[in-house]
Parts: C-alpha cells; structure tokens; sequence
C-alpha cells in the first residue's frame, strides 16, 4: 500500500485545476453535456473548511463518459500532476456508500457543465470513521470538523452522527470498535482545538512508522495489516522507552546501566 504522493493541492490550486477541467472537458465535445462530480475526503475538507491547508488526495465519485476520464488526463499532463490527480478509486473502499450522491451538497459549477457536489458536516465525519486509518488524516479531520462547526455555532451532536451513519451505511455494524469508541470519547471530552494536536502528532508519527516499515520491508504492508503494524511498532517503542527509564533510574541508585547495544536487542 502506498502512504504518500508527491503532489499537494491547496484549495485555490484545487479550483483551479477544476476550471481548467471544466474548459477541456468542453473542447473534447461536452459543451452540451453537463456532468457531475462529487468532491469526498480531503479535497471536501479543503472546500468547506479552514484547519486544513493541503491534501495529496483528490477523490471523487467521478461519471462514466469517457471525455471526462481524457480531459482528466489532458489536465494532468499539461500541469505535470500525478497520474490519477482526480480519480475515483475510492469506491472500493469501504467507506463508499451509493448513497453518497442523495447526501452530497452543491458547491461549485464551472463553466456551466461541471458541477460539483462535496460531502460536509456528520456524513464527513460517518466516511471519516468507516476509515478510521491511523496512519492519514481521518482522525483529526473528525476533531477538526467538530471543532469549526462548534464555533461557527452549529454544533454536531452524536445523533447527527448516528443518522449519516445510518443513512449512509445502514448501521455501525461495519465499524471498528476503536472508531465507535474514539467518536464517543471525543464529543464527550469537547476539548476540540487541544484533542486535534495531539491526534495529528499521533497521525504524523504512525506514518513516519509505516514509512519506515515499508523501506525496510517493500511489499509486506498492506490494508488489512497497518493497524497491526502499527499497534506492534509502538508496543516495541513504549517497551524500549520504558526500560531506558528503568535504567536511568538503577544509574542514580549506582546500578550498572549496561549498554545501548543490549536496549536495541530488547534484551
């Protein structure tokens, strides 16, 4: 699996390439045949809110016409992106739901023919959980969400939550139980803007972990072994940290602290 891309878009960077989009779709021959998009994950966070800056994932529900899929190709070769800079892989994950189209909100129409739709608010964060991936953005953009709604005064409760979970999902019974119990936590302790540091720090360095994981073993990582990795990793970490501790303390006492050697072998 991969963990990182090596272009970040910003929201103007983001409309922009929308715009320009919009005037190739319509030079391949769709000036008459408006089409539609639904913006999901971080290019809908970069479009209705402020805590992020960037996103290196533009995901979307994207139509079937195939001067949609070439114009996509044109853009991204004249502006040198990443292969697949806008593309729908997302709807084999399992935080796609069909009915994403009948709770998406209008945003933006460019041109006249693309139209485009985001997803905002608790069903945001209903996707965000259904993902619940430790190592990305998923869990401080939750908070995030959270917070900006609770200052603009427009609180989201657990029942909202409950409802897009349900009407997206049918359900938490697809849910982890870390993600059940992380969003019940976080909106009972409300302490927004603080709980998002700690959570992004907690998100940068599960991904540095991974990264690591991945150098030193290409090929081994994948969805369904992430979180265990991870979980292994930081057992290992809190376990070497904590016998440092042990003999910092022994050293004050005049024990023999033995070597760096013996720490890194666990012994």
């Amino acid at each position: 699996m991969s963990t990182e891309n090596s272009e970040a878009f910003t929201r103007d960077s983001l409309n922009m390439y929308l715009k320009e989009l919009s005037k190739e779709y319509k030079k391949l021959g769709g000036r008459n045949i408006p089409v539609e998009i639904i913006l999901i994950g971080g290019a809908a966070i970069l479009e209705s809110y402020g805590f992020r800056e960037m996103t290196t994932d533009i995901d979307a529900i994207l139509p079937a016409v195939s001067i949609m899929k070439d114009a996509i190709n044109h853009i991204g070769d004249r502006f040198g992106l990443p292969n697949g800079w806008l593309n729908a892989d997302f709807v084999k994950t399992d935080s796609y739901s069909r009915k994403l189209s009948e709770y998406s909100v209008p945003y933006r129409t460019f041109n006249q023919v693309l139209h485009v739709r985001i997803v905002t608010g608790e069903y945001l964060i209903a996707m965000k959980l259904r993902a619940g991936r430790k190592y990305k953005n998923d869990l401080s953009d939750i908070v995030g969400i959270l917070a900006e709604h609770e200052r603009a005064g427009k609180s989201i409760t657990y029942t909202m939550i409950d409802q897009a979970v349900n009407n997206l999902y049918d359900g938490w019974e697809q849910f982890s139980p870390d993600s059940i119990s992380f969003i019940r936590e976080i909106l009972a302790a409300r302490d927004y803007e603080k709980i998002y540091s700690q959570i992004r720090d907690n998100e940068v360095q599960a991904k540095t972990i991974l990264l690591d994981f991945h150098e030193s073993y290409p090929g081994v990582m994948t969805e369904r072994n992430v979180n265990h990795i991870l979980e292994t990793k930081q057992q290992r970490k809190a376990s070497v940290l904590a016998e440092l501790s042990e003999r910092k303390k022994g050293s004050r006492y005049g024990e023999d602290v033995s070597t760096k050697e013996k720490v890194v072998r666990g012994e």
